[in-house]
């Protein structure tokens, strides 16, 4: 089955990184790639621009997006792929949206932060407004400077508190479909036994995942559950982070944060984002 990836681009370093890695995510699959970059300008401001200055950004965005793909097409050229760009007028959560809509895209694939993005900082504020907004597709988060390895390990942190649906973890099979990957569930232990509750959306989810290669991780409570996502990770070598971004979770903590080193949050892998 053909998959619609959408790459929302500032041209920035960043997210040529996201490119890079979609595209070699998905070497051997069928694939419309679409290179989608925003222009959104306030009323208030427009006011006070001509016509004439708003056509010549258009244009010089027009031109860039059509570089991104010219570059691509000669250093990626896959059969498997076809490349469309998409220039909109819109905030970047509406472009998306629209493009969602409009092209069926199964997963948005950006890079942690664009061309302003501050070092202290791990998500920039399109990556955190588009977590916030974008509810009805999967986001993949690449970081800065990342290279691409074959995800063989995936982890999906859960407490078992809540009951995920089949729709969810659908993106979390699909991406282990790619490399016939290994999903690790990793459970921060708080107490040493589960409630009928947990174990009762344990008992779903292995249920759901019984045709994958699965193991189930217990770690121990820390101060801080980012130090035991982040040493299972490395202990693990895990290349793909999974959660479910649902109310009170551990995503919506994060973007939260105004610096995110305060919780020392910062996966040096990719990040998916899975909408409730």
């Amino acid at each position: 089955m053909k998959r619609n990836i959408l790459i929302p681009t500032d041209f920035s370093d960043n997210s040529w990184s996201a490119i890079g890695y979609a595209l070699k995510l998905y070497a051997n699959e069928e694939c419309s790639f679409y290179f989608l970059n925003s222009i959104s300008i306030k009323v208030s401001t427009l006011s006070n621009l001509s016509n004439k200055l708003l056509e010549t950004m258009k244009d010089d965005a027009l031109k860039e997006l059509l570089q991104v793909k010219k570059i691509v097409e000669i250093n990626n050229a896959n059969a498997n792929h076809d490349y469309q760009i998409i220039l909109s007028t819109e905030n970047l959560n509406k472009a998306i949206n629209k493009a969602i809509e409009e092209w069926k895209i199964d997963l948005i694939v950006m890079g942690t932060k664009g061309a302003t993005g501050t070092k202290e900082l791990f998500f920039g504020s399109n990556t955190v407004h588009v977590i916030n907004n974008i509810r009805n597709c999967p986001i993949l988060i690449v970081p800065e400077d990342y290279n691409f390895i074959t995800p063989t390990q995936i982890a999906f942190p859960t407490d078992y508190n809540r009951f995920y649906s089949i729709k969810e973890i659908k993106p979390l099979k699909h991406i282990a479909d790619l490399y016939n990957s290994k999903i690790r569930i990793v459970h921060i232990n708080v107490k040493k036994e589960l409630n009928d509750v947990q174990d009762y959306n344990l008992f779903e989810l292995q249920s759901y995942l019984k045709n994958y290669e699965c193991s189930f991780h217990w770690m121990p409570k820390y101060a801080k559950k980012v130090v035991e996502i982040n040493d299972f990770i490395e202990e693990l070598n895990i290349e793909i982070l999974a959660m479910v971004n649902y109310k009170h979770s551990f995503i919506e903590k994060i973007i939260k944060e105004p610096v995110i080193k305060k919780i020392g949050f910062k996966p040096v892998i990719p990040f998916l984002v899975i909408p409730e």
